[in-house]
């Protein structure tokens, strides 16, 4: 669902709420590609078979197995309680390089006098849970569903998910989360509830991403506040290809033991 994309898609300014609005989305690309419906196999079609707003597919489940082989894919799902379960790979994937992160004066002096303090792993319910409430602009309800929320606290107890907490006086107030596959870090939601506080938990995210050489923070798709921060659109492929670069590593390294 994308890290602090509110809303999703240009043309589409809410999650397709029914059946009905699914099969206008179809018709309108019908023509150009088709569109896959999971069974219970685990696998994705490739990306390449996304169409032009990036709906991949339909269908499948949240499993864990499911979910890890999607992020490593360069897919993600999105949709809401009324609707089927969507998966997307939008093409150009917005993305922040770590060591291209943007900083502002005004935020420099945020982080230097100490009214933010931040914490890893220690409040993972109520990060998610502060992600569905807060009301975006242009968005209807929340795409974080209880059947969501469950899924992705089973990807934190395995160590997958993650959340960086930021606190103010000892309350909570800002917070992100996402998927975490080593090299990359897939940027779900965020949420602020007083001025600065997720910019400081991003800007952080990204600092230490770098210190650890990350390859990039996935944030999906282009917003104005994503751009101000660093964020930039590179082609589907090569976003990709830097997915593939450690799942390839892994794999020549498995097979020399």
């Amino acid at each position: 669902m994308g890290l602090f994309v509110y809303p999703r898609f240009k043309g589409f300014q809410k999650i397709y709420l029914c059946n009905f609005e699914l099969k206008l989305l179809l018709k309108k690309d019908s023509a150009h590609k088709p569109l896959f419906f999971l069974t219970n196999e685990l696998y994705f079609p490739s990306v390449e078979d996304a169409n032009s707003d990036g709906l991949l597919a339909v269908g499948g489940d949240l499993s864990p197995e499911r979910l890890l082989l999607a992020y490593k894919s360069g897919i993600f799902p999105w949709f809401n309680e009324d609707s089927l379960m969507l998966w997307w790979s939008p093409n150009p994937r917005m993305v922040l390089f770590p060591d291209r992160i943007k900083i502002s004066k005004s935020m420099r002096k945020v982080l230097t006098n100490r009214q933010f303090t931040l914490t890893k792993n220690t409040c993972f319910e109520k990060i998610i849970d502060q992600c569905a409430l807060v009301k975006r602009e242009g968005q209807e309800g929340t795409w974080i569903t209880e059947e969501m929320k469950m899924a992705y606290i089973k990807l934190h107890e395995i160590g997958v998910a993650k959340s960086y907490e930021v606190w103010q006086k000892g309350q909570l107030v800002g917070g992100l989360y996402g998927i975490d596959l080593g090299h990359v870090f897939c940027g779900e939601s965020m949420f602020s509830t007083v001025s600065n506080a997720s910019k400081f938990a991003f800007i952080k995210l990204a600092e230490e991403l770098k210190q650890k050489k990350y390859k990039l923070i996935d944030c999906q798709l282009h917003t104005k506040h994503l751009e101000s921060l660093g964020a930039e659109e590179i082609p589907r492929t090569e976003f990709i290809e830097i997915l593939k670069r450690k799942q390839e590593i892994a794999k020549d390294s498995r097979s020399t033991h």
